[in-house]
């Protein structure tokens, strides 16, 4: 009999944890804002009810949904691609940021500044079909390491933002990433891992032409997907101000700006604030790479939910649920 009554309220307590909305995430007032303001919005006969035609929910990518340090990934997937093309292109050892990319030296890859990244992402995303460098993609998120987590790049997503993506959708939002990112680099893989349509993803451009039944990559920029360009890709993309925003830089503060405006319903911003240097990595103000500073102040003064990781996230990557 006391056999049997355990095996009850095993049953009731895995019951409730599976029913629990953001299990990864600390019971703190993040966790309370976004499932308040879930409630408040999908409950039919509410003063601040949206139709489930304007639930929108954008997200950014980098420091966002994944980990972004010491370098944005996308750029360490260029790194490789210099590497692997480097054979062909011999004065690449005297010129810089390739010298830098073939000695392995971050930090003067970093110095070159958003000239000599660009750089690097024309050499190493153009040239070739949109098929091919899809496979390019695929192939290279499969199998590179980050170079001190030791995982896979896909392995650092953050697991509390999965649920928080699942959890918008179980309630009937359509969930997009808006990232300054490459919009390109993220649609191989980015619906496998979050679960987002690739025609729900929007991000910086490259340049393309059509050319014997083919699209082919030029080592031109068309459009970049950050900062005030957020809100144009918004525009252009999904035609409608979003009701909730989610990101972690100054580069997302427009975006989420945007949605603040929305004249018609009640909103949600959120800041993933990057505060566990243990299991991730801690930054804000000063960092060279997703900066947070004018984003911090104007998301306090306004009331805007601002996540604390190390205080507020059980687990941060889903590799640690084994554990």
């Amino acid at each position: 009999m006391k056999t049997v009554i355990t095996l009850l309220f095993l049953g009731f307590a895995l019951a409730a944890a599976a029913a629990e909305p953001l299990p990864s995430w600390n019971d703190g007032p993040s966790k309370h804002a976004i499932i308040h303001y879930v409630d408040t919005v999908t409950k039919e006969g509410s003063k601040d009810f949206i139709p489930q035609k304007d639930r929108i929910a954008v997200f950014d990518n980098d420091g966002t949904l994944w980990s972004e340090q010491p370098v944005y990934f996308q750029v360490f997937f260029a790194m490789d691609r210099v590497k692997a093309l480097a054979p062909q292109h011999p004065e690449w050892k005297l010129v810089q940021p390739f010298k830098a990319v073939l000695e392995g030296d971050i930090k003067k890859v970093m110095a070159s500044g958003k000239e000599g990244l660009l750089k690097l992402i024309m050499v190493s995303h153009t040239g070739m079909s949109d098929e091919e460098f899809d496979d390019i993609v695929a192939t290279w998120i499969k199998t590179a390491k980050h170079p001190t987590k030791k995982v896979r790049f896909t392995e650092l997503v953050f697991q509390p933002m999965l649920e928080l993506l699942r959890y918008l959708r179980a309630n009937d939002f359509k969930t997009f990433i808006v990232s300054g990112g490459g919009i390109d680099f993220m649609r191989p893989w980015a619906t496998e891992v979050y679960g987002i349509p690739s025609n729900r993803i929007i991000g910086s451009e490259i340049e393309v032409k059509y050319r014997d039944r083919k699209i082919i990559r030029i080592p031109k920029t068309r459009f970049i997907d950050d900062k005030e360009g957020k809100p144009v890709g918004i525009h252009y993309h999904i035609g409608k101000r979003p009701v909730a925003a989610f990101g972690n830089s100054d580069g997302d503060l427009d975006m989420m700006k945007y949605t603040e405006a929305n004249r018609h319903y009640k909103t949600l911003q959120l800041y993933v604030h990057h505060t566990d240097a243990k299991r991730e990595w801690a930054y804000d103000r000063k960092s060279p790479i997703g900066k947070l500073d004018k984003g911090l102040d104007y998301a306090r003064d306004h009331n805007w939910t601002v996540v604390d990781m190390k205080k507020e996230w059980k687990v941060i990557y889903p590799f640690e649920l084994k554990h």
